[in-house]
């Protein structure tokens, strides 16, 4: 183990191909540029003890990569994949404003209660996600990696610093942030 302190590091994936919503129903694979922006956040941080990441193949890779380079153990959680956006998958909010502004309207105010159409509900994802990280426990001193997704990284970022999950999408989390919970608890 690298240091005394426990630490959890949230790590969002980088630009990727795909356009407009891509959740749990877009496996859609990095750009260069968004390889690139990992590595360089990586570089910057690079003190791992393990690796835990989303099964999409935009977190995935870069957790292969990363761990087999650093040679610490990687566990994929199938938990830690993002909000699957039902019918919004895929499209962009400019095209969805011409057919569904009301519905679009509604998640951005109050995701909580007005999910995509066809796609998970905020309570289903907390629920989902909250049983992955809980499982995630640090050992002490431990440093773990989750590399995971913008809705995943707000979810914690919210349970952890009190925002009331109704405001979740207004959490900053630029692609290839890293952020870092301490200390780590159970939600």
């Amino acid at each position: 183990m690298s240091t005394d302190a426990t630490r959890i590091g949230l790590l969002r994936h980088g630009e990727t191909t795909g356009q407009g919503f891509c959740g749990r129903g877009s496996d859609v694979p990095l750009t260069a540029a968004g390889w690139h922006a990992m590595r360089e956040t990586l570089a910057r941080d690079a003190d791992w003890d393990r690796v835990v990441c989303s099964p999409l193949m935009r977190c995935l890779g870069p957790a292969e990569a990363f761990a087999g380079q650093a040679g610490v153990p990687l566990a994929v959680d199938e938990r830690l994949a993002e909000l699957d956006f039902g019918d919004w998958e895929g499209r962009t909010a400019a095209a969805l404003m011409e057919t569904q502004a009301n519905a679009l309207g509604r998640f951005w105010e109050d995701p909580l209660n007005h999910a995509p159409p066809h796609g998970e509900s905020l309570r289903a994802f907390r629920e989902r996600v909250v049983a992955g990280w809980n499982d995630l426990a640090p050992n002490e001193g431990e440093q773990v990696l989750v590399i995971a997704h913008g809705g995943v990284i707000r979810l914690i970022r919210a349970l952890h610093e009190g925002w009331p999950l109704e405001k979740l999408l207004s959490i900053d989390v630029p692609l290839a942030s890293l952020h870092i919970v301490e200390p780590w608890q159970a939600y």
